[in-house]
């Protein structure tokens, strides 16, 4: 057995957290690019933390989903004001283009130099300047990967920044900070949670490390995302779902994914469409998919390589985890994924414009994708395909 991991050089959790801020930031750096979303409402305890402690601020918002001109932007303006430090408060979004900026700050050349796919594919070679993450959903896990997620709207694509280089230092996670989440996002994003907890552990790729870190998120996710989701001010559900959050990040950032997030990265960058709620659509019947190839191929109780990883026991576990019923078989899994999508109101794909005719175009790119690799049985582009005209 060999695996690694690393993540962020420090991690505070915690209910109020978000007003520890300064004093944290005032230890990296003098004068802070602050990027939040298009308002800085998220962002007014952060502000207030940072003025206490007298730090210097600029802001720089992020509307959408982060582009090259965004980064590149965001990158002149700390540097024109002799940023030395980048917090990032929002979404995933957020995070990653602030990510993003802090890696540009510290290294040579403009961004398509490091970008995979649609630019040069170099190595950074500066670790990124001081990057504190505060993450506002409860979802992606940005706040530990070691890769920021661009969008390039005229290559209708997404790409990825990728280095361990930009780790942040500091993760904070304050789950008060998602309590006036939206219904809508909240299901989005934990859903997205919930399939950053599933992929990693079944995938070609699972460590015992990362194993201890699905199995715990998962229970949360199965006890606590409907509450959240009913009832925005359930602070313990909101702990539940920021600690699940928290974990996915820890856990692919340090195995991999699977086939939901192979595919949504395809589709995010073809169609205006969120990237949580695209997984959220696909999950069950990505898990669907797998666990019948896996019975159809004959390998209930095959391994992957020399892993040792048995992915169906694997998808056993979780559906025992999900339905609180040690017996569940694997397609107990499936059931409470599609029941769970239909409770949380999650709107399939063609509500973004997906439609029949786009699917065979999605699944040449998606069958390309990075993630696509670390999927436990490798789909046939039938098999993919159906997997799309389902969440259709």
């Amino acid at each position: 057995m060999r695996f690694e991991f690393s993540t962020a050089t420090r991690i505070v959790f915690g209910a109020g957290t978000v007003r520890e801020a300064g004093p944290l930031a005032g230890d990296l750096g003098r004068r802070a690019l602050v990027v939040t979303g298009h308002t800085q409402r998220r962002a007014t305890a952060l502000l207030r933390a940072l003025r206490e402690q007298g730090a210097d601020t600029v802001p720089f918002a992020v509307s959408g989903e982060p582009t090259i001109q965004t980064v590149t932007a965001g990158t002149s303006l700390a540097r024109d004001e002799g940023c030395d430090l980048v917090i990032g408060i929002g979404g995933g979004a957020v995070l990653d283009a602030g990510k993003a900026i802090a890696a540009m700050l510290t290294n040579e050349g403009e961004l398509l130099d490091y970008l995979e796919i649609i630019g040069r594919g170099k190595t950074l070679g500066a670790r990124s300047a001081p990057f504190v993450a505060i993450p506002t959903t409860a979802g992606t896990g940005s706040e530990v990967t070691r890769n920021a997620v661009l969008t390039s709207p005229e290559n209708r694509v997404k790409v990825s920044l990728r280095s361990p280089l930009m780790l942040p230092a500091v993760a904070l996670v304050d789950p008060e900070l998602t309590c006036d989440l939206p219904p809508n996002i909240t299901a989005a994003t934990g859903a997205d949670a919930l399939a950053q907890l599933i992929e990693p552990f079944v995938c070609t790729r699972a460590n015992p490390m990362t194993d201890a870190f699905c199995v715990e998120g998962i229970a949360r996710v199965a006890r606590s995302l409907r509450k959240a989701f009913a009832t925005g001010h359930d602070a313990a559900a909101r702990e539940d779902m920021a600690v699940a959050s928290l974990f996915g990040g820890l856990a692919l950032a340090n195995a991999g994914l699977g086939a939901v997030h192979g595919l949504a990265g395809v589709l995010g960058g073809m169609f205006p469409a969120p990237h949580g709620a695209v997984c959220a659509a696909l999950l069950p019947h990505v898990v669907a998919a797998n666990v019948h190839a896996l019975r159809e191929r004959g390998l209930e109780d095959a391994t992957l390589d020399e892993s040792g990883i048995e992915p169906l026991r694997r998808y056993q576990r979780v559906a025992a985890l999900l339905t609180g019923r040690p017996d569940a078989a694997a397609e107990d899994g499936t059931e409470w994924l599609r029941a769970l999508a239909a409770d949380l109101d999650i709107p399939p794909l063609r509500r973004y414009g997906v439609a029949s005719q786009h699917v065979p175009q999605l699944i040449e790119h998606a069958a390309r994708a990075s993630s696509m690799k670390a999927n436990p049985v490798l789909l046939t582009p039938a098999e993919l395909a159906g997997i799309v005209e389902a969440a259709l």
